[in-house]
């Protein structure tokens, strides 16, 4: 068993260098607020995300039940109409899409 003074040495080192790198991209962020770069990547990441997550969610629910793919992209279609009739909110339009997939696929 490692003595008590190593394993305080090796948990305040990893406390360390957690602390450092969770707060490194916002040191970095107050330097670059008002670049071009920072305000595409705030306005295409979140959509590039939900891209990335559909598709892959997508993927495994289609090829696991191929009878399900008009529910898994009629649902898509809610949560995109939702999303953008409803001022872009995230958490309301992914909602509604996984109730209508849900509804769809266990009432249809």
């Amino acid at each position: 068993m490692p003595s008590t003074s190593y394993l305080v040495s090796v948990l305040a080192i990893v406390f360390t260098i957690t602390l450092a790198l969770r707060a490194l991209p916002f040191a970095v962020l107050r330097a670059l607020r008002g670049s071009v770069l920072v305000r595409q990547l705030s306005v295409w990441m979140p959509v590039g995300i939900l891209t990335v997550l559909a598709v892959t969610a997508l993927h495994g629910t289609i090829a696991a039940d191929p009878h399900g793919m008009w529910f898994a992209l009629l649902a898509v279609a809610v949560t995109v109409g939702v999303h953008l009739a409803f001022g872009r909110r995230t958490i309301l339009s992914v909602g509604i899409g996984t109730a209508v997939y849900v509804v769809l696929l266990n009432a249809v």
